[in-house]
């Protein structure tokens, strides 16, 4: 996946991070939720890839108004042809891009969530298959909850990585600008896709490949519990969250042409995969605390496997 990581950072000044945990959330089969403000590269990260990755890809702008059959589909009398088709909604697509998904109602978001989980869809009782691979990802605006929803936790457990994207530095910003003098619209001078969607399947089937140490089961299961006794927290991490940790270290050594996984990649994937699924003590919160503090504090509390 080496050449596919190139080409994104160099449309994508100065989130060469997110880039690598956006590419080890489609190897590892998970979703992705992005949260940044407005205009610092949000939706050109994910549409950078959907040209990259080749397949059928779809973006949804979310709005207060839409209703569940916009996204999955609904069913209509051809009065032509004297019976009911099947029209399918924008969430049979290999890559789905949900725009601003806080602003529309919670109906709206379970039935996309539940698209996510169950990888198919339930169209007046037929049941329907979505294509492999299926990757959400999510954008929402951290800054802006007028006419918003947020999600609720069991809808963002999700999802396996909640990605933070930040202002650039001065240097990247710089960069970013000439760029930007050099030719404006950058993307219709990206390579053709250079992979394939059955290219994708075959990574992700490396993954089983990939060896995970008793040691990192027992490092694993020991943080995501610690997680659950801190008084910091009104809620801690899931076990779904600790498969999150697992799946998400194992696609993170694979990208690192590794086929074993190590402590530091624990502690790599450890803050996207969980800062989304722990709810704060209101202590914490008034004190300014984080989830992303606590992830650090646990993770050093915890001997590191040899």
């Amino acid at each position: 996946m080496e050449h596919l990581l190139v080409h994104m950072e160099k449309e994508l000044i100065g989130q060469r991070q997110n880039i690598r945990l956006l590419v080890a959330a489609l190897l590892a089969g998970g979703h992705v939720l992005l949260e940044g403000v407005p205009g610092i590269g949000k939706t050109k990260m994910v549409r950078t890839l959907s040209h990259l990755i080749g397949g059928e890809s779809k973006r949804v702008q979310f709005t207060p108004d839409m209703m569940p059959s916009d996204i999955i589909g609904h069913v209509v009398f051809n009065m032509q042809l004297n019976h009911f088709e099947t029209i399918k909604g924008p969430v049979f697509a290999n890559l789905l891009l949900a725009d601003e998904i806080n602003r529309t109602a919670p109906k709206t978001q379970a039935a996309l969530l539940e698209a996510m989980e169950e990888h198919q869809v339930t169209i007046q009782g037929v049941t329907y298959p979505l294509p492999e691979p299926f990757f959400v990802v999510a954008t929402q605006n951290p800054v802006e909850y007028e006419g918003t929803y947020i999600l609720p936790e069991a809808q963002l457990d999700r999802f396996l990585f909640k990605l933070n994207m930040q202002y650039p530095s001065y240097d990247h910003e710089k960069q970013i600008l000439k760029q930007h003098l050099v030719q404006a619209d950058r993307l219709g001078a990206l390579p053709p896709p250079i992979y394939s969607m059955e290219d994708i399947l075959i990574e992700r089937q490396k993954l089983n490949d990939v060896v995970v140490d008793d040691s990192l089961v027992d490092y694993i299961t020991t943080l995501i519990r610690k997680t659950r006794e801190t008084t910091r927290l009104q809620l801690g991490a899931s076990s779904r969250a600790g498969i999150a940790v697992l799946q998400a270290s194992k696609a993170w050594a694979l990208l690192d042409n590794r086929m074993y996984v190590t402590p530091d990649d624990v502690k790599t994937v450890a803050r996207p995969a969980l800062r989304h699924r722990l709810i704060l003590s209101p202590q914490v919160e008034l004190e300014g605390g984080t989830s992303d503090q606590i992830i650090d504090e646990t993770l050093a509390a915890i001997p590191v496997p040899r």
